[in-house]
């Protein structure tokens, strides 16, 4: 998921290089919801990640 927020990122520079405005906007706005969500996942994961690791020790 954070490859495709990268991605979206490099579009959406080139996009704005090349002055395409609306396309640059919108693929920022994807790489920032898509880099979100990922934080979110992975908090997730580290709080269940932690819980697991003190229910074996």
């Amino acid at each position: 998921m954070l490859k495709l927020a990268l991605l979206f990122l490099v579009i959406s520079i080139i996009a704005g290089i090349f002055g395409f405005g609306g396309v640059s906007a919108a693929s920022a706005g994807i790489a920032k919801i898509l880099f979100f969500i990922c934080i979110v996942v992975f908090v997730i994961f580290l709080v269940l990640g932690v819980m697991a690791g003190k229910a074996i020790f």
